[in-house]
This record gives C-alpha cells, structure tokens and sequence, in this order.
C-alpha cells in the first residue's frame, strides 16, 4: 500500500440532556428578573454520552486502533486532532458524561491525551494538534497562535476555526520535514486593515506551522493531568 500518511479527527460526541434543557427555559423568567445573571447558564445544561460511544471507547481505544492500523498499512506520518486542556482534569469537559459524584463516563481529555502518548510510544511520525473551542467561522481570517503545554489556556478567547484546524492539518503534512510534534493553538483577531488603510495581511497555515518548529517547541508529555504550564 502506497498510503503515507493518516489524518486522525475521531471524537467521542456528547448529547444534551433534555430535561436539563427544560429545566433551564423554566428558570428563564426568574433569571431575567434578576441583576447580572443571564438568562440561560449554559453550564446547568447537561449532557451524556451514547452507550458505548463514550470517551474511553472512541477517543482512547478506538485511536488506538487507528494508530495499529496506519502501522499495519505502512504509514509513515500520523496527525492527530485532539483538543487543548489535557493538563487540566478539573476542566468542565472532563465532568461531561459524570453524575454530582463524578461518577460516570467522562474525562474526554484524559483519554484523549492516553491515546496521544500511545501515538507518541509507536514509532510512527506524528503531528499531534490540540486546538482550542472550535468554532464554524470562516478560516484564514485570524492570526494562528501556536503553543504548547496549555500555555493557551490563560488567554480570555481560546477559539479557533474549524477550517484553520483543518489547513493547520496540511500543512503538517507539508512542513514537518520528518519531525514529529505536538502543539496548542488558537486564533487571534486582527484589525482588518492597518493604519494606512491597507487590508492586513494574515499568515497562512504553513508559515506559521514552519516558524513554531524553528523553536523547537513540542509537548511535554512527561507532564501528568493535573499540572498546567506557567509559561507566557
């Protein structure tokens, strides 16, 4: 087989609960009524995952097996899309899929990053992407700002498009020149023209992929959940 390489995106997807979404329009009329509170708390909405579709079976053990068979067919280069916050276990997506006890089917960025070090001990190439919220806006619009080690986690907005994620893909399989990383990222806006009046330009992808490797930067995977970096 001539394949060489695979692009790995898979991820558990949780479903909205709706007796919570019921429960949150019938405090709607009280929280209106009330100063500085929003009308809907989105994080009194709840959600679960499918039977046998949760975090453990598709982010870690259905990765896993991904990665076995880009090994079987002879791959040389894997990327894989996880996701920014794998230091962070209080992080509200862990609690996704876990009752008040925490007892549950939850810790999607903890299986996540298991399934990263498993890539990472296979002997296989890697480019390993850990964007932050994803968000459907147009891509190639932001400043993208790479990182590592939940670096990216201090700043207010940690959103980035979909469409960036996906050229931030390619040019992985462009730029990497045999080096295997992994990176945080997330985009910045920027004025949309300068101070002559003159549309500012935005890097694409691959510039900014070429410029992260130049600093030798790559997750340290040494780190546990639980430690989140201090760096600026």
């Amino acid at each position: 087989d001539d394949t060489e390489a695979m692009v790995i995106c898979t991820s558990a997807v949780p479903q909205i609960s709706k007796r919570s979404v019921l429960k949150a329009m019938l405090k709607i009329p009280l929280n209106i009524l009330t100063p500085k509170k929003k009308a809907i708390n989105f994080r009194d909405l709840q959600f679960k995952y499918r039977p046998g579709q949760y975090p453990e079976m598709v982010d870690y053990v259905g990765q896993k097996k991904q990665i076995d068979f880009a090994k079987k067919l002879g791959v040389k280069h894997v990327v894989l899309v996880s996701s920014m916050g794998g230091l962070d276990t209080n992080n509200f997506l862990n609690q996704i899929g876990k009752d008040k006890e925490g007892n549950g089917h939850g810790d999607i960025l903890i299986w996540k990053r298991m399934a990263e070090k498993y890539l990472c001990e296979s002997g296989l190439q890697y480019t390993i992407i850990h964007p932050g919220g994803l968000v459907d806006t147009e891509p190639s619009k932001m400043e993208l700002v790479l990182d590592v080690d939940d670096a990216l986690m201090q700043r207010e907005k940690k959103s980035i498009s979909r469409g960036d994620v996906a050229n931030l893909c390619i040019a992985s399989l462009t730029e990497s020149v045999g080096r295997s990383v992994a990176f945080d990222c997330v985009g910045e806006e920027v004025a949309a023209v300068d101070g002559g009046g003159e549309p500012v330009a935005v890097k694409g992808a691959e510039d900014v992929l070429r410029e992260f490797l130049t600093t030798g930067k790559t997750a340290d995977y040494t780190l546990e959940p639980g430690t989140q970096s201090t760096m600026t």
